[in-house]
């Protein structure tokens, strides 16, 4: 399998249904609440450029307008960031 596959699996089958379920998760704080707070929308902001980003990615890699060490060190990324972020959820992380 090539960077660029591999790398279309992660976004299609990881990145992006995570962001999916974070989208929704602020969206029903938001109905219960009855009110979006300023880092809910922010948030919301982020994370809609940030997926847009990766449809744009996406779309490189169907187009081949991507390389694959670009591809590779994308994949390196976002295993890191990914690795992190399970790192806080289970409290091994410092809170800011």
């Amino acid at each position: 399998m090539s960077q660029a596959q591999k790398l279309e699996e992660l976004l299609t089958k990881s990145v992006i249904p995570d962001l999916d379920e974070r989208l929704d998760e602020i969206f029903e704080e938001i109905a219960d609440n009855k009110e979006a707070t300023e880092d809910a929308k922010e948030e919301i902001e982020e994370l809609r450029e940030f997926k847009a980003d990766l449809q744009d990615v996406l779309e490189d890699i169907k187009s081949g307008d991507i390389e694959e060490d670009e591809c590779k060190e994308l994949i390196d990324d976002i295993l890191a960031a990914q690795q992190d972020n399970e790192e806080e959820d289970f409290g091994f992380a410092e809170e800011d």
